[in-house]
């Protein structure tokens, strides 16, 4: 958790570089233009972060305890003497920065990379002779959460925490059938790759570590771009490049998936997911897979990025198995993610309620979008998400829909614009959202004139990772009384950002945040579902309240405004029709077994090092997923797998229906059917149509 909102998200698509550390020799000194840059950095943190904290003697402290967890963040370099020696510098790093000094940067720095180096070197010198020495008998357990950790009184002490995280290190490669030999040769490059790194780091990247420990302070979407950053970051925007279409970040020594990109190659294949781990990386079918961890995130980037229509392999640790370290290989082809792929769609689903069949419309929305290089030179049929959803309600209407469904599931926003003409096409007049900037001012926008506007029946479907756009769009619809909200509590980020130039890099800064039309904050809480579904992500580790620093759910005044209806007395016969359903249909029964078996993973916090113990609790995980798994095909009419790695490989081959993305799932996907199932019993239990006269409030 310590150190996640100190790294940057980056887009497979393009090319993109964030080393913090990358080593030269000799004594560390920054240069005029670092220390200028970090009195630029507090000045616009000071006055135009919308967070308004004074770098003072407090932040100061925390600045260094932020400083020193992101160098360390599992505890395996630094003592409890260290941080006492430290400590003198905790209330001056302010008055550090106004006399120009980085002393403490330096300190700090200097101390860990000597250990580092050292350990480095001293596991490789003899790296055969220290697995032989490992004794996988003893009931040894190895600390999950870096957050539980407590530093170390002595250097003994940490050998000690270094030869379990070595030993896991071991375990895993063994649990995977490889031979001692194939063990040392693949550590010897990881360790001999993460020695070359450490002796590489120049005074650029560790200054850019510490300026992300101040900036982090401030918010997990307040970061500073060191130069390199800044021209990679200008090269992300521009979707110049193909990839595999993924957010990624590091956590710790792992690359993690943030986001998958809707429609894009990871999305299309189906099993690379949000938190998965990638550990090792291969190009082509037969190409050597690497082992990447402890790799810097730019050059992971670099391997998986690539041409259009080539292939690479990914050996993922996947985030429902975190904790048994259980690895999994999927093939991925590369393939640009284009405008039209991501286009809002439509379908129909028919639902049977006693004698009546009832036709509940579909539009599928991946992301928030608009063709601005088309819009610019006057094309009078450029495309957005709001011009292609308004073309969709028609077609839905003219086929005599009785309600239609947004689902925004899994987007993660993009263009305020068309989130507010998204909602125009559903309301007649009125604000979108409120925008109050870090000077205290506030503004609306939303639609300024009124017009026409589908009336009928509505509903949005979120989940976790539906944020920003989607966000605004949803607790309008809610709060409007226009629609009923279903899934679960979106993602949370309610926040706007802009850059600020500097001396060296930029520094990209929280000014504004987003109020909902009620007052209510999306930023922390998001958007609260009507109804529930079941979900397997885990809000524990997805959204912006897992990240460290976030700003806090607040309020602002609401804005007068008509309603179109009102669900409060429809909503606890809506949320028992459909919670007898999710314990009965075979789908969601189906579901809330993998929920439960994924939650039992994550809360594992220690790791056995026994062989036997952890081999045990490997395959009767396992027996529980291919049970799960031979349940499905079972509802799905295909023939039972006798392994889980069979279905493993079958996936990495062919993708089944559900994961495929280049079309509306009406017939799998069990959560947009009881979706659909949801609004009919809306339609049913209301006397008159739902949402068809406004009301004054």
């Amino acid at each position: 958790m310590l150190l996640r909102s100190l790294l940057i998200t980056f887009l497979l698509l393009i090319s993109t570089a964030t080393s913090a550390l990358e080593s030269g020799d000799g004594p560390l000194r920054f240069t005029d233009e670092q220390t200028t840059t970090l009195q630029e950095m507090i000045k616009n943190l000071e006055r135009r972060h919308y967070a308004a904290k004074a770098y003072d003697d407090n932040l100061s402290s925390m600045h260094l305890e932020r400083y020193i967890d992101s160098l360390d963040p599992r505890k395996l370099y630094f003592t409890t003497q260290d941080l006492n020696a430290f400590s003198r510098h905790g209330s001056l790093l302010d008055d550090q920065a106004k006399e120009r000094s980085l002393e403490a940067a330096i300190e700090v720095y200097s101390i860990y990379y000597e250990r580092r180096v050292a350990r480095l070197s001293g596991f490789l010198d003899d790296l055969a002779g220290e697995i032989i020495k490992l004794d996988f008998d003893l009931n040894d357990y190895l600390e999950l959460e870096a957050d539980n950790l407590v530093w170390a009184d002595t250097e003994e002490a940490l050998q000690v925490r270094w030869r379990l995280q070595f030993k896991n290190d071991v375990l895993n490669l063994k649990l995977a059938k490889k031979t001692d030999e194939e063990i040392a040769q693949t550590l010897t490059k990881r360790y001999s790759y993460q020695l070359k790194e450490a002796k590489r780091t120049t005074e650029r990247d560790v200054f850019a570590v510490y300026a992300n420990a101040l900036a982090s302070l401030y918010g997990p979407h307040t970061s500073y771009y060191s130069p390199r950053q800044s021209e990679n970051f200008d090269i992300e925007m521009s979707l110049s490049l193909e990839g595999i279409g993924a957010l990624l970040q590091l956590d710790e020594d792992y690359i993690k998936v943030s986001r998958i990109v809707p429609k894009g190659p990871a999305d299309k294949h189906g099993q690379l997911k949000a938190a998965d781990r990638i550990v090792g990386v291969a190009q082509g079918k037969d190409g050597e897979m690497i082992d990447v961890i402890g790799w810097r995130l730019s050059e992971v980037v670099e391997l998986i990025r690539g041409p259009k229509g080539t292939t690479v392999r990914l050996e993922i640790i996947p985030a429902k198995s975190f904790g048994s370290g259980e690895t999994q290989i999927i093939e991925i082809v590369r393939n640009e993610v284009k405008l039209e792929e991501q286009a809002a769609q439509a379908d129909v689903i028919e639902i049977q309620r006693d004698s009546l069949t009832y036709k509940i419309g579909i539009i599928d929305i991946p992301t928030f979008y608009m063709d601005f290089e088309a819009a610019s030179r006057g094309d009078p049929n450029y495309r957005s998400t709001s011009r292609d959803v308004r073309r969709l309600l028609d077609e839905l209407e003219s086929k005599q829909v009785d309600a239609v469904l947004i689902d925004l599931r899994n987007n993660g926003g993009g263009s305020l614009r068309e989130a507010n003409d998204l909602t125009g096409l559903f309301i007649d007049y009125g604000p979108t959202v409120q925008i109050k900037h870090s000077s205290g001012n506030i503004w609306r926008d939303g639609k300024r004139e009124r017009g026409n506007h589908y009336t009928g029946p509505m509903g949005v479907i979120i989940n976790r990772l539906s944020a920003s756009a989607s966000e605004i769009f949803a607790g309008a619809i809610q709060d409007y009384g226009r629609g009923l909200i279903i899934g679960n509590e979106s993602f949370g980020k309610g926040t706007v950002q802009t850059f600020a130039a500097l001396t060296e890099g930029q520094l990209k800064v929280t000014e504004s945040k987003f109020y909902r039309i009620s007052g209510d904050s999306t930023q922390h809480r998001g958007v609260a579902p009507d109804v529930a579904l079941p979900s397997l992500y885990d809000p524990k580790d997805i959204g912006e309240s897992t990240m460290d620093f976030p700003l806090p759910w607040d309020q602002i005044r609401a804005v007068p405004r008509q309603t179109y209806g009102n669900y409060e007395s429809l909503l606890p016969r809506l949320v028992a029709s459909s919670q007898q359903r999710q314990l009965s249909e075979p789908h969601l029964v189906l579901l809330r077994e993998q929920i439960e078996l994924a939650n039992q993973d994550r809360e594992q916090t220690r790791l056995s090092l026994n062989f036997n113990e952890r081999l045990k609790a490997r395959e009767k995980r396992n027996t529980r997923w291919l049970s799960i798994e031979n349940k499905r095909r079972v509802l799905e009419g295909e023939e039972p797998l006798e392994t889980l790695e069979q279905h493993e490989e079958d996936g990495a081959e062919e993708p089944s229906p559900q994961e495929d993305r280049d079309a509306i799932d009406t017939e799998h996907d069990a959560l947009l059917l009881e979706s659909a199932r949801i609004i009919t019993d809306a339609l049913v239990f209301s006397r008159e149509p739902l949402l068809a006269r406004p009301m004054t409030k």
